[in-house]
């Protein structure tokens, strides 16, 4: 509990109150104005409130967040591995991306794929009149 009052969780805080305060407050100013015969003003009386909740919605997220996560695995990192030893059960393992070859363009039997080469042609006939539209095509 003690995560939620530190300087910058108390001004968390403090922005949540003052903006569901501020945003019930133009909504009653709207319900009021609507009841003084502006129309347009019933949309915003249900606006505002839907944006108080939305604070309180994302400011409750962010609190389960961080009554979630441990203090002891965010203020002491774990101790290198020895090379060529197993990690120590429960830490995260980091890989490295493997890196994926190239698919051939052509089919490996030799022929060629018509559609493919067709849509190649249709493409440099693109980079070769930059001008033009795709339906200029002339094949």
């Amino acid at each position: 509990m003690k995560r939620l009052w530190t300087p910058a969780w108390i001004a968390r805080h403090v922005a949540m109150v003052v903006l569901v305060v501020g945003f019930l407050g133009l909504g009653w100013w709207q319900v009021t104005r609507a009841a003084g015969g502006n129309t347009l003003s019933f949309g915003y009386a249900i606006e505002w409130p839907v944006f108080a909740g939305f604070v309180v919605f994302v400011w409750w997220r962010e609190v389960r967040h961080t009554l979630r996560g441990t203090p002891e695995e965010a203020a002491t990192p774990a101790p290198p591995a020895a090379a060529g030893s197993a990690p120590a059960p429960g830490t995260p393992v980091v890989r490295r991306p493997v890196r994926v070859g190239r698919v051939p363009a052509t089919p490996v039997d030799g022929a060629e794929d018509g559609d493919l080469a067709e849509y190649n042609r249709y493409l440099s006939w693109l980079n070769a009149n930059p001008g033009a539209r795709p339906g200029d095509y002339p094949g």
